[in-house]
């Protein structure tokens, strides 16, 4: 009998072993689990001809930015898929293609592909999520895209653990907020130990903008599973979020220095870099002064994993500590990003520049100068992808440059609009100071 994987797809592998291993080490990714790598390693030591195995280990090389050996493992994954299924020579390929930066090839063979093979969650997993095909694809529809493909395929999954997590993150993104919870509620229930779901949950409290209930689940999930998720930075992010939304800013400066802070974290280089450069913005933006070695710290460290430009989304992070440290590596990145929009390479356009530009001219203290190009690039901001917890950092800057310059009637309309989107204590006081001619801060 043919192996397996868990959505029922036929493996091309004679080792029960590394199909058992296999399906492990997929199961970790789609949770945000560690211990994916070393499922997947001894998966391909106990047959080292599993095509599938080999591509989902670079896959796994490629979110921990090891760039070298994710190409190295696609490569080689491409060569055994030659005497694999059609449904795997596919799965490579879409895989490979994403490895390789062929981003926009990559998801439409996946929207292909899953047209004939709906279960195959990995591949559904890739356009997926704040990171995922869709979110990166300059896309303004990107959250309705995430949510119209997962509608499609709901009855072929039906109740599955993963596939609810992102069902319910997609809707919450939507916007359809309640619906999303419940939905996250249920994927949770099922499966508490996937840091996928307790991050849509995270991401659901946020837009109801329940902090207490926010604090009280993170607060616990947290410990719980203490070195087990790749997301448990993240997670703390979001955690000091609500300890910002509460005006603790204390409070969020100490879940940095014990979560966030980039040293010796086992977590993805894009979630530390954006968490740790967003979280110090936000700080600052709140009157948290003192950061100056932090800054550098992470500065140097996005200097380290991301020297050039490419990942538009860690670029404009990357902006963020540039600006906070005086700028000196921000006009070479910025130079960069124009000749990559040049040759068609920058999904977003010229509003992931625009937002740099933005952000430099607010850390100079240019208050107008940062009105001036932050306020026609709040409409494109969605372009950027990440979650809309991740985008308020741009419009944070604009409300609070706008405030600085005197001109707080420019920031009404998108207080209030964030207002009905969701309660914010923040965005109320904001919405109070709207006007006036001071904010803390930098």
């Amino acid at each position: 009998m043919m192996n397996r994987d868990r959505y029922d797809l036929p493996l091309t592998t004679a080792s029960d072993r590394a199909a058992a291993l296999y399906r492990d080490g997929i199961d970790r990714i789609l949770a945000a689990w560690h211990g994916a790598d070393s499922a997947l390693d001894a998966a391909i030591a106990e047959d080292p001809d599993f095509a599938l195995a080999h591509v989902a280990r670079a896959r796994v090389h490629l979110i921990n930015m090891e760039g070298a050996a994710a190409r190295d493992k696609a490569a080689r994954a491409r060569q055994l898929a030659a005497t694999a299924s059609r449904r795997e020579q596919q799965h490579v390929e879409i895989l490979a293609s994403a490895i390789e930066g062929q981003s926009r090839q990559a998801l439409q063979a996946a929207e292909q592909h899953l047209a004939e093979f709906p279960r195959d969650a990995l591949i559904l997993s890739q356009l997926l999520g704040a990171f995922g095909l869709y979110a990166f694809s300059g896309r303004a529809d990107h959250d309705a895209a995430r949510l119209s493909i997962c509608e499609r395929y709901a009855a072929d999954y039906g109740e599955d653990w993963w596939f609810l997590t992102y069902l319910g993150w997609s809707r919450t993104e939507a916007g359809d907020v309640a619906t999303g919870r419940d939905t996250t509620e249920r994927a949770y229930a099922m499966k508490p130990a996937n840091a996928s779901a307790a991050h849509a949950l995270s991401h659901a409290l946020f837009e109801q903008g329940d902090p207490t209930e926010g604090r009280v689940f993170l607060s616990g999930w947290l410990p719980a599973h203490d070195r087990a998720s790749f997301l448990q930075g993240h997670l703390a992010w979001h955690l000091a979020l609500i300890a910002l939304e509460d005006g603790d800013t204390d409070g969020a400066f100490d879940i940095y220095e014990r979560h966030i802070r980039p040293q010796g974290r086992p977590y993805p280089p894009l979630n530390i870099v954006t968490d740790t450069t967003s979280l110090l913005w936000r700080l600052s933006l709140a009157g948290r002064t003192g950061l100056e070695l932090r800054w550098q710290e992470v500065a140097a460290y996005g200097d380290k994993f991301f020297p050039k430009a490419g990942a538009h989304f860690a670029d404009v992070h990357y902006a963020l500590a540039a600006a906070a440290t005086n700028g000196g590596a921000l006009p070479a990145r910025l130079a960069e990003m124009e000749a990559r929009h040049a040759e068609g390479k920058l999904a977003p356009g010229a509003s992931a520049i625009g937002l740099c530009r933005g952000v430099q001219a607010f850390a100079s203290g240019d208050n107008d100068g940062a009105v001036r190009v932050l306020e026609p690039l709040m409409p494109e901001l969605v372009r950027i992808g990440g979650s809309h917890a991740q985008r308020e950092l741009w419009e944070d800057t604009f409300i609070v440059a706008c405030l600085r310059a005197g001109r707080g009637e420019k920031a009404t309309k998108l207080i209030a609009d964030r207002l009905h989107r969701r309660p914010s204590r923040r965005d109320e006081a904001w919405s109070r100071e709207a006007g006036r001619d001071q904010a803390p801060g930098f």
